[in-house]
């Protein structure tokens, strides 16, 4: 541990890298599942509702959100470190539970620790950058910690797609996730160092007492926490919705595998690539802009994917919503790293991750649901209106400010 903590990118340059890679394994447990589990559900264990399909959605968001909550505490607690090992040590079964299912159970179970490894390590990892990072460049941060993380999920849903195409949906494109948690794990508990210090440190200079309640100030009472819930929630919504429906959308459309990988893989990516601008922008210009337009954008592309019924449509659909998350994902962990004080900060990090993540169970509920009462279209329109009316309300609740930086912060963030 660092006896005498700098805040700061440059200062902390290796930490930072450091949490940038295990977070991209993170997203690569994720993406080990994008492209091929609705197919399995279909195709190998005969699911013929959307809604049972899109189970394991549900029991993920749920069982990550819970665990998101958990983090911020236990963060604060425990310190830093330990959450984020106790969460690859949950990650490490995954994979052999899918190899290796035997029936829908098996990957609906395999989907709940996963959603409690994701909470406890996405969410710790990026505590931990905004902890080294400091307020002058708490977007950048963001930024890279999101694009190494969708990234790895674009990268993991396209060599799945492959490896299906020559081994089908059986064990082995399964197999590449045993890699992604060793290493996570590896990483974490062999090189990674707690942070839980460059946190006491900023809140030190900028001493405040805690509220009553940090849960109901980052839920309800504080306009721009409340509101980064809020988008959030129904970003996580729409991509329960593009997880669940988009590849047997796609496959209907007479898609082969190898295509349906590239696919689901483009909006990880755009997103991904694009969090690299997004995230230091939002730091200049304010975060409120880029939050709205995201909303708008990815309503675009849903409804693009709706009225699409061959490869270029799809495939712009799909990029069009990368692009709106890309403009969204970043800013909303910004936005409420601006407004929650460091010495509260996890726990509003692990509420808004809460709600945000409950959208991937509303999502697959909703979206299946209404898919099948009136058909995929039909679910696909209403996402799309749901996120932009959500976009809507961000417009009209949050306050416009840029990220707000102490003084001292440049002289201290070694910039």
């Amino acid at each position: 541990m660092n006896a005498t903590p700098r805040l700061g990118l440059r200062a902390n340059w290796a930490q930072f890298s450091l949490l940038v890679l295990v977070n991209a394994f993170v997203g690569a447990m994720v993406g080990l599942e994008r492209t091929l589990l609705p197919l399995l559900g279909e195709q190998r264990f005969g699911l013929g509702a959307t809604t049972a399909v899109l189970s394991f959605i549900a029991v993920f968001g749920l069982s990550k959100a819970a665990s998101n909550a958990l983090a911020g505490s236990l963060g604060e607690r425990w310190g830093r470190k330990p959450v984020l090992v106790l969460g690859w040590l949950l990650a490490l079964p995954v994979p052999v539970l899918l190899m290796t299912a035997k029936s829908w159970g098996w990957v609906v179970a395999a989907n709940a620790l996963l959603g409690l490894s994701q909470g406890l390590t996405w969410s710790t990892t990026v505590i931990m950058k905004i902890d080294l990072a400091g307020p002058a460049r708490r977007g950048l941060a963001m930024g890279l910690n999101e694009f190494a993380g969708y990234l790895a999920v674009a990268g993991a849903a396209l060599l799945t797609g492959y490896a299906a195409t020559r081994w089908g949906l059986g064990p082995e494109p399964f197999a590449l996730g045993l890699g992604f948690a060793a290493a996570g794990t590896l990483l974490s508990v062999l090189l990674v160092r707690e942070t839980h210090t460059h946190a006491a440190l900023e809140a030190s200079e900028a001493p405040s007492p805690p509220p009553d309640s940090p849960f109901l100030r980052t839920s309800f009472r504080d306009p721009t926490l409340a509101s980064a819930c809020q988008a959030g929630f129904f970003n996580n919504l729409n991509d329960g919705l593009a997880w669940g429906l988009f590849p047997l959308v796609f496959a209907a459309a007479g898609l082969s595998l190898g295509r349906i990988g590239w696919l689901v893989a483009l909006t990880p990516a755009v997103w991904g690539l694009g969090q690299l601008w997004t995230g230091a922008a939002s730091d200049r210009w304010g975060r409120k802009p880029f939050i709205v337009a995201g909303m708008a954008v990815q309503a675009l592309g849903i409804a693009g994917v709706a009225l699409s019924a061959a490869f270029p449509g799809f495939a712009l659909s799909a990029a069009l919503l990368g692009l709106g998350t890309a403009l969204v994902y970043p800013t909303l962990l910004a936005a409420v790293g601006d407004a929650a004080h460091p010495s509260w900060r996890a726990k509003a990090v692990g509420t808004y991750r809460l709600w945000r993540d409950s959208g991937y169970a509303a999502g697959a509920l909703l979206a299946g649901g209404i898919a099948d009462a009136f058909g995929v279209k039909a679910a696909l329109w209403s996402v799309a209106a749901l996120t932009l009316a959500s976009g809507v309300r961000v417009a009209y609740r949050m306050p416009r400010r840029r990220a707000e930086v102490p003084a001292r912060a440049g002289a201290n963030a070694g910039e």
